[in-house]
């Protein structure tokens, strides 16, 4: 298993290219369609991979989390992926990926890990329709192998937040209004658990917005909003006041999307946030060495807040100024 992961470090290098490498694994044989599917995860998420450890099962724990486990001397919930997805079948999960992210350590098990597999984003895509709505929502991207195989990347967020109980009540109830209302944000994510959170945080500041589901959507709004300012005789900067960006997202992912904005002069000057479940320093000098102005962890609605109005610094906004449409994408 150590072997499946021992290059990681050198994978630092696919920043502004594009790129991901993604854990392939499955979850068992669904005994409603007899199909056995594949499903990735970013290696940048997973801290190691191991047969899975006694579980000790703990009272009242979310239907799929099916309890803990000790990982060197840290109590490490546990979920088990299959029982998450409604994948029914009864074939032991004798893996265990341990990942990390949002800060939070947890398993999951899995019936086998296969490989690693190095893709370009734009060789993800959207999930159809017909698949979101067989997965519940839980698939945020799609590609087809050499060898006929559907990969389904998982959102590993959602399992996060909907195994952990984010309390939404207490996360948004201290963020207060700020004086920008001329200030209009577009931001990306692929996640809709992400992007709703994303949302409400703007909505509680009385901040406008442009919501894309990735890199490759927000770079074809801002350049309708680019257009937009320029037929009205004014800059990029004067109508998008910051891009706030996930970082794994199909097609376009957040590094090449920052890499765009910043290589473009039309944007020279709009700050790019990134705001991503990869919350370790390695990825956070990813995000400096393609442009990136500021970083904050997902899942953390008042730090976004926090730095999203130091983003934003009230200014004087001339009486009549037009303000272009605040179209949200679903």
């Amino acid at each position: 298993m150590s072997e499946l992961l021992k290059s990681i470090d050198a994978r630092t290098k696919l920043a502004g290219t594009n790129k991901l490498e993604l854990l392939l694994f499955s979850l068992g044989t669904d005994s409603r369609t007899g199909r056995k599917e594949t499903f990735g995860i970013n290696v940048f998420k997973v801290r190691e991979v191991m047969r899975t450890p006694p579980i000790t099962a703990a009272p009242e724990m979310p239907d799929a989390v099916e309890g803990m486990v000790s990982l060197r001397g840290m109590l490490v919930p546990v979920v088990d992926l299959a029982k998450y997805a409604h994948v029914a079948n009864d074939q032991p999960r004798e893996i265990m990926i341990v990942t990390e992210y949002n800060g939070h350590t947890q398993g999951f098990l899995v019936e086998a890990v296969d490989t690693i597999l190095r893709l370009d984003w734009a060789q993800m895509k959207v999930p159809p329709e017909m698949l979101t709505a067989r997965m519940g929502g839980l698939v945020t991207a799609v590609t087809e192998l050499a060898d006929g195989r559907l990969v389904m990347l998982l959102d590993v967020e959602r399992v996060l937040s909907e195994t952990t109980h984010f309390d939404d009540s207490l996360i948004f109830k201290d963020i207060q209004p700020i004086n920008r209302s001329d200030a209009t944000v577009v931001f990306a994510d692929d996640s809709s658990v992400a992007r709703r959170q994303i949302q409400q945080t703007l909505e509680a500041m009385q901040v406008r917005y442009v919501a894309a589901i990735n890199g490759k959507q927000a770079w074809e709004e801002l350049q309708k909003l680019a257009s937009y300012a320029e037929s009205t005789g004014r800059t990029a900067r004067d109508v998008v006041s910051l891009v706030l960006t996930d970082i794994e997202m199909p097609e376009t992912d957040g590094y090449m999307l920052t890499k765009m904005i910043k290589n473009d002069p039309r944007f020279t000057g709009i700050p790019v946030l990134m705001h991503s479940s990869l919350s370790g320093m390695s990825n956070q000098q990813l995000g400096r060495s393609v442009g990136v102005d500021e970083y904050v962890a997902k899942f953390e609605p008042q730090q976004l807040a926090t730095t999203i109005n130091r983003l934003l610094r009230p200014e004087e906004v001339p009486v009549g100024q037009q303000h272009p449409p605040a179209a949200v994408a679903a």
